[in-house]
Formats: C-alpha cells, sequence, structure tokens
C-alpha cells in the first residue's frame, strides 16, 4: 500500500499510522485510516487548505477527501482520568515521539509515502508473537486503555492474541490506584458497545477480570462469577461462564446487533443476588433481575432502546424457552409486553437474545431453537387479523379493543 499523495498533501512528511497498518499486517479489511503529519504548524496546513477541526489537538480535514490528518504531537499527564492530558505539537516532535504516546506496539507502527514500515516498538514482532503489549510506562496514565486493551481482546483473541503479563500487571496497578475510577459513564458505555460486537465478546469480560477492573466497571457482572446452577440445566455450572458461553453466541445468531448482545450481558444479573441456601436453584431470577438491569443501564447511560429490550430479555427468557407450553392468551400477553404488533423488529431481537442464551451452555451451542419461529408465527397470526370487520359492527373503544385481542388469540391458538 502506498500513500496517494496528491496537490494539497504534497511536500509534507505525512504517514499512515494505527489500525490501518495494524490490520494490512494481520491480512484484515480495514476501513479507517488515520495520518499524522511530522514537521509541519497549524498555519502551514491551513495554508495548503486543510481545515481545523480538532477541539483537544490540532486535526485537519483535507480540502477535498475529508480524510483526517493530526499533526504529530506528545502528551503529558495533567489529571486523573482519560481526559487528564495536555498535548503539545510542534515541528521538533518526531514521528516516533507521536508514535510513543500510543497505546499498544501494534498500533505504533507507521508507513512512509513509500509503503516502508517504521516500526520503533517492534509492533510487527508482537503481530507474529499474537502479543497485545504496552508501548510505554505512559499507558499507566490513561485508564481508558484498560478498556481498548479489552475491546481489542474481543477482537482478536479468534486470531490468538493474548494481553503481556507486564501489561496485565500494569492494568491491575491502575485498578488498585483507582485510575480506573476516573472514567466517566458514555466513555465505558462506548467501549462496551463496540467489544459487544466483536468477534468474541466474553474476551472483553475475561480481560477486565483478570486484572480486577470487571469489579469497579460492572459489578453486577462481576457477581455472577463462581455462582453454580443447575448442571443438568447448565453444564458448565458457573454462572459467569454460561454468560460468557451466551456473549460468543451473539456474534453467530444476531452479527452486528448490539441491542442483542447488551440483552444477552444483562440477561441474568438476578441470579448474583440468588440467596445462598437457594443455590444451585435461581428461583424468580428473571424477576430479581430487573432492578440490577435499570441500574446498569442508568449509570452507563445505555440508549432507551437497549435499555427496554433488555429488561423484556430479563424478565421473560424462561417464558420464551418454554413457548410450547404456554396458552395462546399468555402467548399474546407476552407480545403485548413487547409491543410486538407496532415493533416487530423488538420481538425478533427478544428471541434473538432468547436463542444465544439457550446456545450459551457447555457441550449445546449447535441445539435448534424452533421457539424463535414459533414467537414469530404467533405475532404473525396476530397481526393477520383484520380490524375492519369489528369496526363494520359497530365496535368502539374500549370494546373494540377486547374483541380484536380475543380474535388474535383465536387465530394464535388455530396454528
Amino acid at each position: 500500500m502506498v500513500l496517494n499523495l496528491d496537490p494539497y498533501t504534497r511536500g509534507l512528511r505525512i504517514y499512515l499510522v494505527g489500525g490501518a497498518v495494524r490490520d494490512r499486517l494481520l491480512g484484515r479489511a480495514h476501513s479507517d485510516e488515520d495520518f499524522v503529519v511530522v514537521g509541519s504548524t497549524p498555519e502551514g496546513l491551513q495554508a495548503a487548505g486543510f481545515r481545523p477541526v480538532g477541539a483537544d489537538f490540532p486535526v485537519f480535514l483535507h480540502p477535498t477527501t475529508r480524510q483526517e490528518f493530526a499533526l504529530a504531537r506528545t502528551e503529558r499527564k495533567s489529571g486523573r482520568g482519560y481526559a487528564g492530558f495536555t498535548f503539545h505539537t510542534g515541528v521538533e516532535v518526531s514521528l516516533e515521539d507521536d508514535l510513543r504516546r500510543r497505546d499498544f506496539t501494534i498500533n505504533a507502527i507507521a508507513q512512509d509515502a513509500d509503503g516502508h514500515l517504521i516500526d520503533p516498538f517492534d509492533g510487527r514482532g508482537d503481530i507474529e508473537r499474537r502479543v497485545l503489549r504496552h508501548v510505554s510506562p505512559a499507558f499507566a496514565e490513561d485508564p481508558l486503555r484498560i478498556l481498548r486493551a479489552a475491546r481489542f481482546m474481543a477482537r482478536f483473541a479468534p486470531l490468538g492474541f493474548s494481553v503481556a503479563a507486564d501489561t496485565v500487571e500494569m492494568m491491575r496497578g491502575m485498578v488498585a490506584n483507582q485510575e480506573v475510577d476516573h472514567l466517566v459513564p458514555e466513555r465505558v458505555w462506548q467501549e462496551l458497545r463496540r467489544a459487544l460486537l466483536e468477534a468474541r465478546p466474553s474476551a472483553f469480560l475475561s480481560t477486565l477480570r483478570e486484572c480486577g477492573a470487571l469489579a469497579r466497571l460492572f459489578p453486577e457482572i462481576e457477581r455472577l462469577y463462581g455462582v453454580p446452577q443447575r448442571a443438568e440445566f447448565h453444564p458448565e455450572v458457573d454462572t459467569g461462564v454460561h454468560l460468557e458461553l451466551v456473549l460468543d453466541q451473539c456474534p453467530k445468531v444476531a452479527p452486528g446487533d448490539d441491542q442483542v448482545a447488551y440483552a444477552a450481558l444483562v440477561h441474568d444479573l438476578g441470579k448474583g443476588l440468588t440467596p445462598i441456601e437457594e443455590l444451585p436453584r435461581h428461583i424468580a431470577h428473571e424477576k430479581r433481575g430487573i432492578e440490577p438491569v435499570r441500574q446498569m443501564s442508568a449509570r452507563l447511560k445505555v440508549p432507551a432502546e437497549h435499555r427496554d429490550l433488555a429488561l423484556v430479555v430479563c424478565e421473560h427468557h424462561l417464558v420464551m424457552h418454554r413457548i410450547d407450553e404456554l396458552k395462546p392468551t399468555t402467548l399474546m400477553s407476552l407480545l403485548e409486553r413487547l409491543d410486538g404488533l407496532r415493533r416487530p423488529d423488538r420481538v425478533r431481537r427478544f428471541a434473538l437474545a432468547c436463542e444465544a442464551d439457550h446456545r450459551g451452555r457447555l457441550g449445546l451451542a449447535d441445539r435448534p431453537y424452533p421457539q424463535m419461529q414459533r414467537l414469530l408465527a404467533a405475532l404473525e397470526a396476530a397481526k393477520s387479523v383484520n380490524a375492519r370487520a369489528l369496526l363494520d359492527r359497530g365496535l368502539r373503544g374500549e370494546e373494540l379493543g377486547e374483541a380484536l385481542r380475543k380474535e388474535r388469540i383465536k387465530a394464535i391458538a388455530a396454528l
């Protein structure tokens, strides 16, 4: 890959950096390209026609392609949390200076206009070794990098990657010194949401748990580990292990759907509240889980559509698993609880999250889930009822609503 220089960029020292270079070396497709400019100034880029857009540090848009170009910079810790940094740019800042501030060696590789790689921290070696390793001790200054490590593991664990032992130790120190507590909810949610869409979301949880951050950021999930379940239903026994298996089903049953994945993540939070004397049974865990789902969603400022789906999955996933036992009236009530007649997509997502739960058990990943077809068929039957005949009979208001519901139940019963 050679950079395509044009009249606006010709004469500038421009390098392709970060994920695009890393993914090419891994043989993976990539879409975003990040460029860094060395030896220039904001005034110089503006004179060349670039438009400044960065609020915290100088980033500029190319005049025609609208691609982002950032001036090479260094950073210095100036406060707590991921935002506690001051940045410096100048013609004296070298490419190596800029790469040194990056998180992982595999992200600290640059490519020049001729296609040559600049790799001062042996990122290529770590790609070959399949190791996620911090670039410098400055890693410990930014708690967001704990979440990024976990998210990258969700992406790269299927390729055989692991986090370097010294990086894990550094992350543990960041948890111990409470640096991780300064992450704001919006950034935690952003990283979680992206991790849930990766190939192995369970690696996000296991990486955070290994360094102690899971208990600080997601205590409701941490509580699930070590909680036993009945082995005849859950051969994996441990509820935390079950959750990991469920999450890893989501990219298979609902690829690219973070609403389904979030619902799967929190569907069993009630099992973390089961009284010890009731274990390994989890009586009414669906009801116990509702408040933790509300609390966690509120704390992380989860979007309403994610929260609402998560709540119905938490409360009704066991009902869904037993759908063949339901009376038509109960099945109609479930569709109403899902607001299915107005929001059929929610019914589909609900069923997919339940399917991930069903398959997320040791040795049972390939079991069919006909319950989904049953629910969708019931929805179509209910939707097929035409209100016109009832209106023609003069029914209105509450009387119409009751009659319409009865006809829908009859249609479901006829399946």
